[in-house]
């Protein structure tokens, strides 16, 4: 018997009903940092000037993949708002109109990468030859950028109707056709054309397509498309659009600065050669992998306060957090334990030598810390944005950012100290979300807002 969606939109606040909605996020957002380690893997092993090169191109494109999570979030939060409230007539006239919106910026950002990106990455870009390449590399990457969107709203809808079990069906066919086509078009096995970097750009296009299509099959078997009528208000709606806006945009902005900074961090770091552009590189594999959990929980924290505070329940907020915090920090605290007592082997799987080996094992220490810090800061920070206050977490961003770029300014290019230390900039970072999320949840301020 197939399982209907879930008919109950409100939500408890049990650690197992945390669980139960983190879960199946959690493996929707490790099928994306697999293909990102299966790409990174698969071109460690073709040269290292390829794995350089996907450091800065990986950051660039995680942009605009953030700039969408933006408007995710923002969407999940309204949804996860009607749902407490039982409104679910209002859900479909809200995914709509934000699938319509993510459109529009898919086809900004193309212009943009294609007309603007490119003139600015050869001015910042000293290497000429890795310029080049990621030029090459972000102008077919970025067709993807659709896909991605329209996958990103179908994950608001789910996780905000409480129906994350079905996020699994989607990234699990993206992850198989990720690795299928990296390895035929990266070597150019089986008659396929050897395109090397290249090749990791046009198989990421596939599966976020593969991705996106199973997952709208498995909704309209499931009977969720018709439950919201999802199709019947793809129009502009001023009202809607506003709507979405207003609690988006500061969201977008937050995110979008954020990753700016850390593509600003990557060019500091091209500074000090190609080797320590690529154990940068890996370094991002290593936060997206413990940050599965972390950014799944969040989530879940985003989407449950939105839901309780829908159903009038403003003082189980903190005792919500509470939990869920709890939970995040302490499965991550396992997983940076694990990996720092064997960093040597998981260094190994980039087919890279001695030397650089030596090199990444003390940023992976540096690392695996800003992991524990981020595993709370973001559960604060996602939980603010759950409140409808997104104004708050754009001001929050854009203290911190300012810290952390003065930070890594001074420590990579002015005194041109070690990457290890430069990675310390994660520290401060994630320390300074925490203090000012946490300030604002307990202040109590948020109480009096409404979406």
């Amino acid at each position: 018997m197939t399982p209907e969606p879930n008919s109950n939109l409100q939500v408890g606040i049990s650690n197992k009903q945390i669980i139960k909605i983190a879960m199946p996020i959690s493996l929707a957002i490790l099928v994306p940092q697999l293909n990102f380690i299966t790409n990174n893997i698969f071109l460690g092993h073709y040269n290292q000037h390829a794995l350089a090169v996907a450091s800065i191109t990986g950051v660039y494109y995680l942009i605009f993949a953030m700039i969408g999570f933006g408007l995710n979030n923002g969407l999940q939060t309204l949804i996860s708002r009607r749902a407490g409230e039982n409104r679910p007539e209002e859900i479909g006239k809200i995914f709509g109109q934000g699938i319509f919106i993510s459109l529009i910026i898919a086809v900004t950002g193309i212009l943009l990468t294609w007309f603007v990106a490119t003139f600015i990455l050869r001015q910042v870009i000293r290497d000429p030859t890795i310029s080049k390449d990621a030029i090459s590399f972000l102008r077919i990457r970025i067709w993807g950028l659709p896909f991605l969107y329209v996958y990103q709203m179908r994950n608001a809808l789910l996780v905000g109707t409480n129906n994350s079990r079905y996020l699994v069906s989607g990234t699990f066919a993206e992850t198989i056709s990720n690795i299928l086509f990296d390895y035929l078009f990266i070597f150019g096995h089986f008659g396929f054309p050897e395109m090397g970097l290249n090749g990791a750009a046009v198989a990421s296009i596939i599966a976020e397509f593969t991705g996106m299509f199973v997952i709208f099959v498995v909704m309209h078997y499931k009977g969720i498309t018709k439950r919201f009528a999802l199709f019947n208000h793809f129009r502009w709606n001023n009202t809607n659009a506003k709507l979405i806006l207003s609690i988006s945009l500061p969201l977008i902005f937050q995110l979008a600065i954020s990753l700016i900074s850390w593509e600003f961090f990557y060019i500091l770091i091209e500074h000090h050669g190609q080797t320590a552009l690529a154990v940068s590189n890996i370094m991002r594999n290593i936060f997206g992998l413990i940050g599965c959990i972390t950014w799944a929980l969040a989530a879940t924290a985003s989407s449950m306060v939105s839901n309780i505070i829908g159903q009038g329940k403003k003082e189980k907020v903190q005792e919500l957090i509470w939990r869920i915090v709890k939970i995040s920090t302490g499965l991550s605290f396992i997983i940076a334990i694990l990996i720092n007592f064997f960093p040597q082997q998981l260094l190994t799987a980039y087919g890279q030598d001695e030397i650089f080996i030596t090199t990444a094992i003390p940023v992976v220490r540096v690392v695996t810390i800003a992991m524990v810090l981020m595993s709370f800061s973001v559960v604060w920070m996602n939980a603010v944005t759950g409140t409808g206050n997104s104004r708050i977490t754009f001001l929050i961003e854009l203290i911190t950012i300012i810290l952390y770029c003065i930070y890594v300014w001074l420590v990579l290019e002015k005194y041109f100290l070690s990457i290890t230390i430069g990675w310390m900039s994660e520290w401060l970072y994630w320390l300074s979300i925490f203090f000012f999320s946490w300030l604002y949840i307990r202040s109590g301020k948020w109480k009096g807002k409404v979406i």
